[in-house]
């Protein structure tokens, strides 16, 4: 089954919208409620988790089709997958502390958190178990579905980073400030 351009427009459509990792399956809430509460440490963590999502995309599915399934080895994936998000997490880490030290410190314990976030490994494991994965057009399906799921998950975090700001100003009980607040919007 290949896609035409349309269709895989609309698979990005589909991950960033229609099953957004955050909003509809409720994957990677930890760092979603940790570094939402400023535009600027979100738009940070959206394009790390961008980066970290698209390429573990390209290198699992590889590592998957290449090696584990011929090799009968297919019940070690989550292993592998996510020792592979950590390498690409090490990595988006040491870049960011050289690049943006600010940025560093914002994100703070969240960004090496990137690594244990389960929409990462979701879009990598639903990348392998999707049936239309197995086509000649596969790799780079995984990559357009990574690519939509980093973007919605980047969505989601601007979103409440957004909402949480207002928030800071607003009249609101004393006792529903914070997470509790988050909570219910």
């Amino acid at each position: 089954m290949e896609l035409s351009v349309a269709g895989y427009f609309q698979l990005i459509f589909w991950a960033v919208f229609v099953n957004n990792f955050i909003l509809a399956q409720f994957l990677g809430i930890c760092p979603f409620l940790g570094v939402s509460k400023k535009i600027e440490s979100s738009m940070g963590m959206g394009i790390a988790v961008v980066f970290v999502i698209t390429v573990s995309s390209v290198i699992t599915w590889l590592l998957y089709h290449l090696l584990l399934a011929p090799l009968g080895l297919s019940f070690l994936k989550t292993i592998v997958f996510i020792l592979v998000i950590a390498a690409l997490v090490q990595f988006v880490e040491m870049v960011i502390k050289k690049l943006s030290p600010g940025l560093f410190q914002a994100l703070g314990i969240y960004l090496p958190l990137i690594t244990t976030n389960c929409a990462v490994l979701g879009v990598t494991v639903l990348n392998i178990e999707s049936g239309f994965v197995n086509s000649n057009m596969g790799l780079l399906m995984a990559v357009v579905q990574g690519v939509g799921g980093g973007i919605g998950f980047t969505l989601a975090l601007i979103l409440m980073a957004g909402i949480r700001e207002r928030l800071e100003v607003a009249d609101i009980p004393e006792h529903m400030k914070g997470l509790p607040i988050t909570f219910i919007v």
